[in-house]
């Protein structure tokens, strides 16, 4: 890839700091700290951002997720190593990643439903959301990866 094309933080530093204000709320939702390393991993392999997995692997790693879970996570489906809440967070990944191929399909949403509270969905949903958000910076204005 390229080098950088803008730098968002120096052109509108209130809408990053926006971003980042998410974050923050994101760190004090409760979610476990491996599932939302789990979710910014797999919403990023689906969209091919290298800057954004390159640093949650690193995140992920420092949290004490295992190479084995991080390698297999492309095909979580296959795997017995992640939880019936993982799995159901990972399928709404997927499908809120991929929305315009999928619309969410009730199926994906009534599973997640079994495992998360309504304040715990919302927290996911914007989660991923966010993910996209930052892979949709990341690629756009060609971030690099260390």
């Amino acid at each position: 890839m390229s080098t950088n094309r803008i730098d968002a933080y120096k052109t509108v530093p209130e809408a990053m700091q926006a971003l980042m204000a998410v974050e923050e709320h994101l760190k004090k939702s409760g979610l476990e700290r491996s599932l939302v390393e789990l979710v910014k991993m797999r919403a990023s392999q689906i969209n091919g951002c290298a800057f954004c997995l390159d640093l949650h692997s690193r995140d992920a790693r420092n949290n004490g997720e295992t190479e084995k879970r991080l390698y297999l996570l492309s095909a979580w489906r296959e795997s017995s190593l992640y939880s019936e809440r993982e799995q159901a967070a990972l399928a709404w990944t997927e499908s809120l990643t991929l929305i315009s191929q999928n619309h969410a399909p009730d199926t994906v949403y009534e599973r997640v439903r079994e495992h998360f509270n309504d304040q715990e969905l919302v927290n996911l949903t914007l989660l991923i959301t966010q993910i996209n958000a930052w892979n949709r910076f990341a690629i756009g204005f060609r971030y690099e990866h260390p």
